[in-house]
């Protein structure tokens, strides 16, 4: 396999974590600024779904990159496959059982699976930010197979 040149890999596993790592930092500055600003405790929990394009981009650059040097490739696989998978399951879900359109109150068993899912969801993009950081700290490396 044509691992390419290091660089490029380099910039390519370096922007795909960043881009992973948006949704969940944007969610973490504007919780402490509203609750600074309110005085009570707010977080925007919808918002690292509704930044998914950010986190899917990233996590698709940093599997690109893992490809290239064969390392964390099933880890980052993987872990793309259930961030997608989860955020469809969620939104699906929401849908069906009538709690996207409020059809359906936000209580019992279809809202736990929903925000059951979503956690799963945002579990899998921290993880594919941490695995983004450990394919740069072995890029850093320079370990090529």
């Amino acid at each position: 396999m044509n691992k390419g040149n290091p660089k490029i890999t380099k910039g390519i596993a370096y922007v795909g974590t960043i881009l992973v790592w948006i949704p969940i930092l944007f969610t973490l500055l504007t919780s402490v600024v509203a609750t600074i600003a309110s005085g009570i405790l707010r977080v925007d929990y919808l918002m690292p779904a509704e930044l998914f394009l950010f986190a899917l981009v990233g996590a698709l650059l940093s599997f690109w990159a893992s490809i290239r040097v064969r390392k964390h490739r099933g880890a980052i696989g993987w872990g793309l496959v259930v961030m997608v998978g989860s955020l469809m399951a969620s939104q699906g879900t929401a849908v069906l059982t009538g709690l996207a359109s409020g059809e359906t109150a936000a209580i019992g068993w279809p809202f736990f699976l929903v925000v059951a899912l979503l956690v799963l969801y945002i579990a899998a993009v921290i993880a594919q930010g941490i695995f983004g950081i450990l394919l740069i700290r072995k890029l850093r490396e320079c370990v090529y197979d």
